[in-house]
């Protein structure tokens, strides 16, 4: 998997990269056929504390997938963000064994 980590307007240091390549490297635990994740860090405009942005768009095969998080840290706002991304590839993992053994009962030879 090829991951893509971009921070408009600032630089981000080693451990943040760090950081952020081994929590997305472990969705390939729940899928490996992800193709390319893009990481976006931006800081929001916005007056309050939880100004800080982490943005996921993951590419598979067949369909990409979009989720985004604010938090008080980059951190946190990567883990919230990878949650998410994780729920989603879950759902969907879920719902194609739902579809195939919906279809192994409707064809009992196969």
């Amino acid at each position: 998997m090829e991951i893509i980590i971009e921070s408009p307007h600032f630089t981000i240091n080693k451990l943040l990269k760090e950081y952020t390549e081994k929590k997305v490297s472990k969705l390939t635990h729940i899928d490996d056929r992800i193709i390319k994740c893009e990481v976006l860090l931006k800081l929001d405009k916005s007056g309050t504390d939880d100004n800080k942005v982490c943005e996921i768009i993951m590419n598979t095969r067949h369909t990409p997938m979009f989720a985004s998080s604010k938090s008080n840290t980059f951190e946190e706002a990567i883990t919230e963000t990878v949650h998410a991304i994780e729920k989603q590839l879950k759902k969907k993992i879920a719902k194609k064994r739902t579809i195939a053994d919906e279809y192994s009962n409707l064809n009992p030879e196969n």
